[in-house]
C-alpha cells in the first residue's frame, strides 16, 4: 500500500524544480529508501565532519609550501585584498592571491565536480564500480587535447593562432562533448536510451579514442611527449584566475543540480522498470545524468588534464558508510572528491620540491591500494 502512488498527487513544495520535471505527476511522497525505515543522523554527522575535513585541507592547502602562510595571515590578506584597511606582508599577498588560492579554488571545485560525476554514472548504471570515463569524455577530451599539441603547428596552425592560449582548454572541452555526445547518439533505440549499449558504446569509443592518442603520441616530438605526458596525468600546475573563471560555470551547474536528482536516482536503484511505474521519467533523467556528467568532467580535463580514481573511490567509501541514499551521497561525495584532490595537489608540490608531480599519479597511489582494499573486504564478507 505504501508502494502504490496516489492518484492526482502532485510534488510538494519543497520538491525542487529538476525533481519535479524528472518525476511525473503521480510521484511517491517518500522515497523507496524512507518507506517503513527511520529516519538517521549519520548522513548529517558525516557531512559536518566532511566539511570540517575540508575546512582543514584548504587551510593547509593555501598555507604549506615554500611561502608559508598561517590562517590568521590568510585571513588578514583577503581582507585587504576585499578593502579593509589592514596590513599585510607584500610577498605572503603576492604568492596567496596569485599562486595559492586559484589553485586551490580549482582543486576543490575539480574534485567536488569528478566526485559528484561518478555518483551520477554509478547511480545510472545501478553498478558501485562505474566511472564517469565510462561514456568517453575523458578520452575524446584527450585526444583533443593531444591532437593541439601534436599538429597546433601545422595542420591546426590557423585555429591555434584565432585561439591563442585558450586553443588547448577549448578543444579538450569540445573533444570531450562530442565523444559523449556520439556514444548517447549510439545508445539510442526507438526514442530510448538502453544502458547496457551506453556502456558497450563507451568501451568502444574509449578504445578507439585510445588508439588515436596513441597514433599522434607516436608522431610527437621529444617536447611535445613531455607535454603530452604531464597534461595526460594531471596537475593543477597552470592554476590562474582565468581558468578558474572558465572551469566554474559548468562544474558549478554539475554541482548545483546533481543533488536535486537524488530522488529520482533513489527510484532508479530498483530498476529502470519499476522507476517507471512509481512516476519517473527514466529517459531524461538519463538525459540529464550523462549531461552533467560530461559537463563537470569535460571542464575538469579542460583545465587540469586526466585525474583518475576520484570519481571512483569517492562515491564507493562514501556508499559503504553512508549507504545508497542518494542525497546523502551527492553532497558526501562533493566534500570528500574536493577535500581528496586538494590532498593530493598538496603532496604533490611538497614531496619533492621544488619540482612538481603531476597529480593523477598521486591519487592513482592513494585511491589504487583504498579500490583493492575495499575489493578485499567486500569478497572477505562475502565469503
Amino acid at each position: 500500500r505504501a508502494a502504490a502512488p496516489r492518484r492526482g498527487a502532485r510534488p510538494g513544495p519543497g520538491a525542487s524544480s529538476v525533481a519535479r520535471g524528472l518525476v511525473s505527476a503521480r510521484p511517491l511522497p517518500h522515497t523507496v529508501a524512507q518507506a517503513g525505515t527511520p529516519r538517521r543522523a549519520r548522513p548529517a554527522v558525516a557531512l559536518g565532519w566532511l566539511s570540517l575535513l575540508l575546512l582543514v585541507v584548504v587551510l593547509a592547502s593555501v598555507g604549506i609550501g615554500a611561502v608559508a602562510i598561517t590562517p590568521a595571515d590568510t585571513a588578514r590578506i583577503v581582507a585587504h585584498a576585499l578593502g579593509a584597511d589592514v596590513a599585510v606582508d607584500a610577498r605572503q599577498a603576492s604568492v596567496l592571491l596569485a599562486i595559492r588560492l586559484p589553485r586551490t579554488l580549482l582543486g576543490l571545485l575539480i574534485g567536488a565536480g569528478l566526485a559528484t560525476a561518478g555518483v551520477l554514472m554509478q547511480g545510472l548504471f545501478r553498478n558501485p564500480l562505474a566511472d564517469p570515463g565510462l561514456i568517453g569524455v575523458s578520452s575524446g577530451a584527450a585526444l583533443a587535447a593531444v591532437a593541439v599539441i601534436v599538429l597546433g603547428a601545422t595542420w591546426l596552425r590557423g585555429l591555434s593562432q584565432m585561439l591563442g592560449m585558450f586553443t588547448l582548454p577549448l578543444a579538450a572541452f569540445g573533444g570531450g562533448l562530442a565523444t559523449t555526445a556520439l556514444i548517447y547518439r549510439l545508445s539510442r533505440r526507438s526514442g530510448r536510451t538502453l544502458v547496457a549499449t551506453l556502456l558497450l558504446a563507451g568501451i568502444a569509443l574509449n578504445a578507439l579514442a585510445g588508439a588515436g592518442t596513441g597514433l599522434l603520441t607516436f608522431l610527437a616530438t621529444d617536447e611535445q611527449l613531455r607535454s603530452i605526458t604531464f597534461w595526460s596525468l594531471g596537475s593543477l600546475g597552470g592554476a590562474t584566475w582565468r581558468a578558474v573563471g572558465a572551469a566554474t560555470p559548468f562544474l558549478l551547474l554539475a554541482l548545483l543540480l546533481a543533488p536535486r536528482l537524488a530522488l529520482p536516482l533513489n527510484l532508479l536503484l530498483l530498476g529502470e522498470a519499476e522507476a517507471r511505474h512509481l512516476g519517473v521519467d527514466v529517459e531524461r533523467l538519463k538525459r540529464v545524468v550523462v549531461t552533467l556528467v560530461a559537463l563537470a568532467v569535460g571542464a575538469a580535463v579542460a583545465v587540469a588534464g586526466i585525474i583518475g580514481f576520484v570519481g571512483l573511490v569517492v562515491p564507493h567509501v562514501l556508499r559503504l558508510a553512508l549507504g545508497p541514499d542518494h542525497r546523502g551521497l551527492l553532497p558526501g561525495s562533493a566534500l570528500l572528491g574536493a577535500a581528496l584532490l586538494l590532498a593530493a595537489d598538496l603532496a604533490a608540490r611538497t614531496v619533492v620540491a621544488p619540482a612538481e608531480l603531476p597529480i593523477g599519479i598521486v591519487t592513482a597511489l592513494l585511491g589504487a591500494p583504498c579500490f583493492l582494499w575495499l575489493l578485499l573486504r567486500d569478497r572477505a564478507q562475502a565469503g
